[in-house]
C-alpha cells in the first residue's frame, strides 16, 4: 500500500547537493492500472499501482537489466527522466524531491510516504513547499507522459 502526499514548491532547500540522491528513468507501459518500470543505478523494478491519489496498492518487483530494456522498448516513448533528492524530516519520515529533466523541466515536486493514514493527513509541511496536487491527478507520473 502506497499513502502519499505531492506538493510543488517554492524554493528549494539551500543545502539541497548534502543530500543522498538518485537519478530515475521510468516508462509506462499501461496508465489504468498504472504498469511502470524503473531504472535507478543499476536497480531495475517493474510496479503496479492500483486506483486511487492518496491511498493506492503498490506491488514493486525486480527486473534484469535486459527485461528492463526489453520492456522499455513497449512503452512508446513515454518516459519521465528526473533526479531524485531524499531529505529526512525530524518526524522520521523522508521527503522525496523530484527534480524532472527533458519535456517536463522545470517541473520540481515534492512527494511525502507515510505509514498510515492518519500520519498523512495530520503532516504539516516544511514552509519551502508550495500547493498540495495530491488530488489533482495531472500530477500523477503516469498522466504527466
Amino acid at each position: 500500500m502506497e499513502i502519499e502526499r505531492k506538493f510543488l514548491i517554492k524554493s528549494l532547500p539551500a543545502n539541497l547537493e548534502t543530500y543522498p540522491k538518485k537519478h530515475l528513468e521510468q516508462a509506462y507501459l499501461c496508465t489504468s492500472p498504472v504498469i511502470r518500470i524503473r531504472q535507478e543505478g543499476e536497480k531495475y523494478l517493474l510496479t503496479y499501482k492500483g486506483d486511487g491519489l492518496m491511498v493506492r496498492e503498490e506491488y514493486n518487483l525486480p527486473l534484469s537489466q535486459s527485461a528492463y530494456l526489453h520492456l522499455k522498448e513497449k512503452a512508446d516513448g513515454r518516459i519521465i527522466v528526473k533526479t531524485r533528492y531524499y531529505i529526512p524530516e525530524k518526524n522520521g519520515l523522508t521527503i522525496e524531491l523530484d527534480i524532472f529533466e527533458g519535456e517536463h523541466a522545470p517541473l520540481i515536486m515534492a512527494e511525502v510516504e507515510f505509514p498510515n493514514e492518519e500520519a498523512a493527513c495530520s503532516y504539516l509541511p516544511p514552509d519551502w513547499f508550495d500547493k498540495e496536487v495530491t488530488e489533482n491527478p495531472a500530477y500523477h507520473n503516469s498522466n504527466m507522459i
